[in-house]
């Protein structure tokens, strides 16, 4: 049976149930910690949710910029960013061992997601943090990006992530969100999911080839509950399993 992993970025929306939500529709979750938002308390609460709905936890580190919610690409020296993203891995790695949890992954959130998809230094910079903090843990990044070439290179363990609400351009990438029609409307959603699990592709200009491991759900993408819910019964209802990797 083809099994696919559907993940959200949760822990980002504090005063609301929406986690609650979604959880029961995923496979694995990326957990805010601290970067572009999140705190001790969020961190502690998604890890108990993701517990109980027996979803695989990951930590969500971003450039340290909650003013623009690590959207924007920081200028600041690679020491301090690497001790920033070092800082953020720990507090959830930390909390998962007090609540007898396991990290299962790191995929970086936002700007530094993008900036790692498209600079060899950067995904460098990101790897040695891993090495240090989280050694043997999945990195999730970019499906046949830089971050996977430099994963690939030094054999660390890689989950190739393909994107559900986001609409990709033709060298592989993910329009940037100031542009129009960066975020893919519902039937456009169901129709991409479809399209990445089952036939390994995404239309850009033209079709795109792409193996992915797992598929994201951004949690602030509009509707994203009925979303959630209706891309894990589309793909269930096509006899895809929905597993972690």
């Amino acid at each position: 049976m083809l099994t696919i992993d559907l993940n959200a970025d949760l822990g980002e929306h504090p005063g609301t149930n929406l986690d609650e939500q979604i959880m029961p529709y995923i496979s694995s979750c990326n957990i805010a910690c601290g970067g572009h938002i999140g705190d001790e308390q969020s961190v502690r609460q998604t890890i108990r949710l993701a517990l109980q709905h027996k979803v695989a936890i990951g930590a969500h580190p971003s450039y340290p910029d909650r003013e623009n919610f690590g959207r924007k690409i920081l200028q600041i020296q690679p020491s301090e960013l690497a001790e920033s993203i070092s800082q953020q891995i720990e507090l959830v790695n930390r909390i998962c061992e007090e609540e007898d949890a396991n990290l299962h992954h790191i995929k970086p959130h936002g700007a530094l997601y993008n900036h790692a998809a498209a600079d060899t230094f950067i995904s460098e910079l990101v790897l040695e943090v891993l090495k240090e903090t989280a050694p043997g843990i999945y990195w999730m990044g970019l499906a046949n990006s830089i971050t996977e070439s430099v994963a690939n290179k030094h054999n660390h363990p890689f989950i190739a992530e393909g994107f559900a609400d986001r609409k990709y351009e033709s060298d592989g990438s993910l329009r940037s969100r100031a542009l129009e029609g960066a975020v893919l409307k519902k039937q456009q959603v169901i129709e991409q999911v479809e399209q990445l699990a089952l036939h390994h592709r995404v239309m850009a200009d033209n079709w795109l080839e792409i193996n992915v491991q797992s598929i994201c759900l951004h949690s602030d993408t509009e509707g994203a509950v009925t979303l959630a819910k209706e891309i894990n019964n589309h793909l269930v209802n096509k006899g895809v399993q929905i597993a972690a990797v």
